[in-house]
């Protein structure tokens, strides 16, 4: 049975690779993203396996509209949903500029939090009479300063903390229903997170200095891809990925 994935965040960086990957190995995406362009353009690359759908993430009815959109346009309710849309803010929480940060909470956790929600409810349901022979898998990308208390990070980090803590709230609700929910928490991933953020030129090099090579999108694409393509039964529920000379966060 081909699986119907809902990618939030695919215009760019692990969204983008994710859904590039997905068509690939034959599912169906549901692509959300801010700029229309973008998916008009993935749309003609990547044919009829790939729709997309523009708007904002932290709205509950652009969450509805992919749900709405995954059984117009595939006939079929998703049993992947990657939970990946949000941006960082750089700084301490001393020095960092809060302008952007109701905007962030809004999208990095109130909206990753109406997609959980929206996904668990129709997937909990679907799994009464697909599992253990299909597979239902929630995969909410974290980070790993989720994890790991970074100064220079530490703003963000507080929205990563709160998602890896809704994941796996979720993840204990629902694995006996035989819902998978996975958190994938990345180290540094080259993106346009970086100008986003707000991080200046002299930080990204030292990035690749200490660090490098970076991550790249499609390294945690593939591991995603890896995640749901297990068994049903099996289930890696966190998983950390970083660049191999990152020894912090």
């Amino acid at each position: 049975m081909k699986r119907t994935a809902i990618i939030t965040g695919a215009t760019s960086g692990i969204g983008e690779a994710t859904a590039r990957r997905f068509v690939a190995c034959g599912f169906n995406v549901i692509a959300n993203g801010r700029r229309q362009e973008k998916l008009d353009a993935l749309k003609q690359e990547l044919g009829e396996g790939f729709h997309g759908v523009a708007g904002d993430a932290s709205k509950g009815a652009t969450v509805g509209a992919l749900f709405t959109a995954a059984k117009t346009h595939f006939g079929a309710e998703p049993d992947i949903v990657v939970v990946n849309a949000g941006f960082g803010l750089g700084g301490s929480v001393k020095d960092a500029d809060l302008k952007n940060f109701d905007a962030m909470w809004q999208l990095n956790v109130a909206g990753a939090l109406k997609l959980m929600q929206a996904a668990a409810q129709r997937m909990v349901k679907r799994q009464e009479t697909a599992y253990p022979e299909q597979a239902a898998d929630i995969v909410v990308i974290g980070s790993v300063v989720g994890n790991n208390i970074s100064p220079f990070s530490a703003v963000y980090g507080s929205s990563k903390h709160a998602v890896h803590a809704l994941a796996e709230a979720l993840r204990r609700d629902v694995c006996g229903k035989g819902v998978r929910v996975t958190t994938v928490a990345p180290g540094i991933v080259l993106s346009e997170f970086q100008e986003n953020a707000g991080y200046q030129d002299d930080t990204v090099e030292r990035f690749h200095t200490n660090f490098g090579p970076l991550l790249y999108g499609d390294d945690i694409a593939e591991a995603i891809e890896h995640i749901v393509s297990l068994p049903p039964h099996v289930h890696i529920s966190d998983i950390t990925v970083r660049p191999t000379r990152q020894d912090y966060p």
